[in-house]
């Protein structure tokens, strides 16, 4: 009886000893998957502003590469995914927008480029160099898209410094975005008009500004509303706080799950103020900048994110001032250049935000039908002179497809030809000089 008594206590015992053991075990194995899943989800969130890709990822970019030639240096923008990526920032941008799309769009940039941010000369890893911040920031590359871009996700106060003058007619452009998933409870990202006496003082203009009597514009852009459908936009003009202008609406053209890189066009014609996100115009203000006061700064700011992956990112920044004068120039001095025509990189694909450029010329030709021009199309001198020479080419042909194709121009008007890097009008070797040199020239027959 007594060893039958130990036999049940023995097995018992070891029953229950099994039972803890394989709770364990599970317990275990949960926290490696756990772990697992954590550690994918921080590498996604990394490879997002470092530009890693998988092996299968890297060996398909790395295929296409071999297909491009090297002929410019152009930043390429792209558009969003359409899908939401667990990287941080889509990572394959969707098939680009075609010049149809802005049908609607009427943005023309300013005639004479002056400023032309794409952080070429910055270290990945650095705030940088021409910039000044209370806080801080980092110069990043993201996957599945060219260029490096001004990664933002703490609160703060960013002056890019090189933007000392803005004048009653100027256009600034740059390109945005977020990571997917941004939070509603995260910041909008700011941005002021303002006239500094001296550089210091931009750090009177972050979330909560101090305006010190001075009239400002400021306007704000958010990738998600109270429904999560679309963006967000907020504008104020005041001089102590005081809303002397104020409104707020929604951008369906800026959604973290789905727009979140965009593109932001700003256009200044003396008092009045438009904002454009892609080919949506989101703000146009008859008297939003007051016509006694100046302008010289431009600066962003958030203020507290709500998730740590949060952040914004900045790219692609282009100033020009002076408005268009196209028929003068063309009908008038016989030629007419513009910068506003841009392409993807190394390629001869007419990005869509060039559609008010194209259709400004457009609208000339119509008015005047008797006139025959030549398209010429220009390089910058990086890459090899044939291969410039065979791209310009292409690009004026782009263009005059475009004319034809969108705006029934009689193609029997139009000649191209391409000159590639032989013919530059800025002898810089700055990014600036080359962005001069990067042009569509209009030549009257």
């Amino acid at each position: 009886m007594k060893k039958l008594f130990l036999l049940v206590l023995s097995f018992t015992l070891f029953t229950g000893l099994r039972a803890q053991l394989l709770k364990r075990l599970g317990e275990r194995a949960k926290q490696k998957v756990e772990q697992k899943m954590g550690d994918k989800v921080d590498k996604g969130i990394d490879d997002a502003t470092t530009g890693k890709k998988s092996d299968k990822s890297a060996k398909k970019e790395t295929s296409s590469s071999q297909k491009s030639d090297s002929a410019t240096s152009e930043t390429q923008t792209g558009g969003a995914s359409e899908t939401a990526s667990t990287s941080g920032a889509n990572s394959d941008p969707a098939q680009p927008a075609s010049l149809k799309t802005y049908s609607k769009y009427d943005f023309v940039p300013g005639d004479k480029l002056l400023v032309y941010e794409n952080f070429a000369a910055d270290a990945i890893g650095d705030f940088p160099d021409k910039w000044n911040t209370n806080s801080s920031g980092e110069i990043v590359t993201l996957s599945g898209r060219e260029g490096k871009w001004l990664k933002i996700r703490r609160e703060g106060i960013f002056h890019p410094e090189f933007i000392t003058s803005l004048p009653d007619n100027f256009t600034l452009e740059f390109d945005m975005g977020v990571n997917n998933g941004f939070s509603f409870y995260s910041t909008e990202l700011f941005m002021t008009f303002a006239d500094l006496a001296k550089p210091e003082e931009f750090s009177w203009f972050g979330r909560f500004p101090r305006y010190n009597g001075k009239h400002v514009v400021r306007f704000s852009l958010h990738s998600t509303d109270a429904g999560n459908k679309t963006g967000q936009s907020d504008i104020l003009t005041t001089i102590d706080g005081s809303a002397l202008i104020s409104n707020h609406v929604g951008v369906n053209e800026f959604n973290d799950a789905s727009k979140n890189i965009i593109h932001v066009s700003i256009w200044r014609q003396k008092q009045r103020f438009r904002v454009y996100v892609n080919d949506e115009k989101i703000w146009d203000v008859p008297k939003a900048f007051a016509a006694d006061s100046k302008y010289n700064s431009f600066i962003f700011a958030t203020g507290s994110f709500n998730k740590e992956e949060d952040f914004y990112v900045i790219a692609n920044m282009r100033l020009a001032v002076g408005a268009p004068d196209t028929r003068n120039k063309l009908i008038t001095e016989g030629k007419f250049v513009t910068h506003g025509i841009l392409f993807d990189v190394n390629s001869d694909q007419i990005k869509p935000e060039s559609y008010g450029a194209i259709k400004d010329i457009a609208k000339v030709l119509s008015e005047n039908a008797g006139i025959k021009v030549k398209i010429i199309g220009h390089t910058d001198s990086d890459g090899d002179d044939k291969s410039n020479m065979e791209l310009s080419k292409k690009r004026a042909a782009s263009v005059k497809k475009a004319l034809v194709n969108e705006f029934s121009i009689d193609a029997s008007r139009i000649d191209t030809d391409g000159k590639g890097e032989s013919q530059p009008i800025d002898k810089s070797e700055t990014v600036v000089g080359k962005a001069n040199n990067r042009r569509v020239e209009f030549i009257k027959l």
